[in-house]
C-alpha cells in the first residue's frame, strides 16, 4: 500500500505539489521501510542500540526532507534541513556498515543499501547546491 501510494505520486515536468513528489523523498522513504523490515531479523540484544539507531537515522533522512520542503520559502532554512538530512544519510551508512560487519546484514543487501543511499546522497547534495529549483 505504501509503495503504491508513493509510486502513484511520480513527478512530471518538475511540478512539485509536495515533498512526496520528490524522487529523493520517495527513494529515502522506500529505503527506510526496507531497513525497518531487515532489522526485524537483528538479534534481540540489538533492539535498543543498533536496531533503534539505524531505524531512527534512516527515518530522519526522510523526515528532514519533508521539513525542508515545508520551509522552502526561506532558502537558508530549506538548505539547513537538507543538510540535516544529508548528515542523517551519512549516519545511516555507518550503521549499515556496522550491521554488515557484525554479521547481521548480508553482503548483497549491504551493497544494495550502499548504492541506493549513494543515490540519495547525490540528490540531496544537488538540492543543497541548487535550492532555487525548489524554493518559492
Amino acid at each position: 500500500m505504501i509503495k503504491e501510494y508513493t509510486e502513484s505520486r511520480m513527478v512530471k515536468k518538475h511540478k512539485y505539489r509536495g515533498y512526496r513528489d520528490l524522487k529523493v523523498y520517495q527513494l529515502a522513504y522506500k529505503l527506510a521501510m526496507e531497513i525497518f523490515e531487515v532489522t526485524k531479523q537483528f538479534p534481540i540484544e540489538e533492539r535498543f542500540s543498533l536496531t533503534d539507531q539505524i531505524r531512527r537515522s534512516s527515518r530522519s533522512v526522510v523526515t528532514n526532507i519533508a521539513e525542508a520542503w515545508k520551509k522552502r520559502r526561506y532558502e537558508k532554512a530549506f538548505i539547513s534541513k537538507l543538510i540535516d538530512s544529508y548528515s542523517e544519510e551519512g549516519e545511516t551508512e555507518v550503521w549499515l556498515d556496522m550491521s554488515f560487519d557484525a554479521g547481521y546484514l548480508e553482503k548483497e543487501k549491504h551493497h544494495y543499501f550502499f548504492n541506493k543511499y549513494e543515490e540519495v546522497s547525490k540528490m540531496l547534495y544537488s538540492m543543497i547546491n541548487q535550492p532555487e529549483k525548489f524554493c518559492s
